[in-house]
């Protein structure tokens, strides 16, 4: 039987359709995968995550400021610490009738030249559990001033803002 016309046409086109093969497009996936990389490197820069540990618990605050890089003072039920090393016991730093505690004084006066360039200028970030008294608080504040660090933040954990 002799083919028509149409049906010879229709047999070539769909047989030019088979000789070619399928061709990924590499120029869009290299933008999509830079776009990409770019998000996470812009993400995973821009926030500063202090260091928590667990015995812990700080205080809820509606905070809009990031944490800038300072020297830690963390404080917990038994330990003050600077910069993770323990400086003082919390016992040991309430006795005494001076508004300083002399331990956290010299360390964060040797602390002021070893990591100048680390932090940031004379800034210091306290991580102290909300259960630790005022009185304690007060001290550590007031020896943080007297070793010219004035800069002082507190730790909180960010909470949603009321709308």
């Amino acid at each position: 039987m002799k083919m028509s016309r149409r049906a010879r046409r229709m047999k070539t086109h769909h047989a030019r359709g088979q000789r070619r093969s399928a061709a990924l497009n590499m120029v869009s996936l290299m933008d999509i995968f830079t776009i990409l990389v770019f998000f996470l490197l812009v993400n995973a820069t821009s926030s500063e995550v202090l260091p928590s540990p667990k015995n812990i618990v700080l205080p809820e605050a509606a905070s809009e400021k990031a944490p800038v890089r300072n020297l830690v003072i963390a404080v917990d039920g038994d330990t003050i610490r600077l910069q993770g090393a323990p400086v003082v016991s919390v016992r040991d730093a309430m006795r005494g009738d001076k508004n300083s505690i002399v331990p956290l004084y010299q360390a964060l006066r040797r602390a002021s030249v070893e990591v100048r360039d680390v932090t940031d200028k004379k800034g210091v970030t306290i991580m102290g559990d909300q259960e630790i008294p005022y009185a304690l608080l007060k001290k550590i504040m007031l020896t943080c001033a007297g070793a010219e660090y004035t800069n002082i933040k507190f730790a909180v954990n960010q909470k949603a803002a009321e709308t």
